[in-house]
């Protein structure tokens, strides 16, 4: 099955974002980062540990605050390069728990909160 996110806009005003459904090619973590028109995956805002395979309903409560309108970008990382394993040690632009990106693609999908 191949790496991917599902996900729609959707109300975050109980602090939670959730995909419909995400595939993962390992154990890792789907990621919430802001976005805008732009497409480029900025802060981390939440994340949820995933396993490897299918995973149904993912939710990962949210760390700020997410204002209607606000564009979020649902994105695969993975659980490699970092220190300790189940604990999400990513920061923009590090090398630990980043991105997966097969065929040099990044595996997301990008929702607006209602």
């Amino acid at each position: 099955m191949a790496p991917m996110v599902e996900a729609a806009d959707q109300d975050v005003s109980n602090g939670v974002v959730s995909a419909t459904k995400v595939v993962a090619p390992a154990n890792g973590w789907m990621v919430v980062h802001r976005t805008d028109a732009e497409m480029k995956p900025g802060p981390v805002v939440g994340y949820a540990p995933l396993r490897m395979g299918e995973n149904m309903d993912v939710a990962a409560i949210l760390q700020e605050e997410v204002a209607s309108g606000d564009m979020l970008m649902l994105m695969v990382h993975s659980e490699d390069g970092g220190m300790s394993t189940g604990v999400f040690e990513y920061t923009l632009g590090a090398t630990e728990d980043g991105p997966i990106k097969p065929d040099g693609n990044l595996v997301m999908t990008t929702i607006t909160a209602q």
